[in-house]
């Protein structure tokens, strides 16, 4: 368990970034790096972000598994179920409140407005959250190039999310086994 980690606390940040994020797990991502890293310090960059990428490679919503990877990295198995429970709780309960009054309000004026307004918010959360990890992951030529080789694969070629990340991660692989430069010694 890490430090000043209770259930209690693990619990109520994941509902709080479960209630107010709207535009689903990647615009979740900024406030859950926030709690996570520079809140309650329960993981470091390094550590969120390996878990991020894990996270993203697991089947399933992306915040729902970033919030089940820290519940275990901090707490264990029962963090992973208290997490994942905070995160969904409140997408679950709006959603059914949702259903019950939808039909008589969708096609009011106002909840098209509404709908409407959020959807520009939804993006620039996403790109915010593009930014922060950027910033902090693309921390070298052969980074970008795969960043961007990948972006254009996809854009390009509608390349689906599980093949490009095995391009990348080869990628990974061949750069890290390439044979390295070894610096001159100096001449006596």
């Amino acid at each position: 368990m890490k430090k000043n980690t209770s259930l209690f606390a693990l619990f109520f940040s994941f509902l709080k970034i479960g209630a107010f994020t709207i535009g689903g797990g990647y615009a979740m991502l900024p406030l859950i790096q926030k709690e996570v890293v520079e809140e309650h310090q329960w993981l470091n960059t390094e550590e969120f972000t390996a878990i991020l990428a894990i996270a993203e490679m697991t089947p399933g919503p992306v915040a729902i598994n970033t919030a089940t990877f820290v519940g275990y990295q901090t707490i264990g198995v029962l963090g992973s179920v208290v997490a994942t429970l905070g995160v969904v709780l409140p997408s679950f309960i709006i959603i059914l409140v949702i259903a019950l009054f939808l039909p008589r309000f969708a096609s009011h004026p106002v909840a098209e407005r509404i709908f409407y307004g959020i959807r520009p918010t939804v993006v620039a959360l996403i790109g915010y959250a593009l930014y922060k990890l950027g910033r902090k992951i693309l921390t070298s030529s052969f980074a970008y190039a795969v960043a961007i080789g990948v972006f254009l694969a996809q854009l390009l070629f509608k390349i689906p999310p599980i093949p490009a990340l095995l391009l990348a991660a080869g990628a990974g692989i061949l750069y890290s086994v390439r044979p390295q430069k070894k610096p001159k010694e100096p001449e006596a």
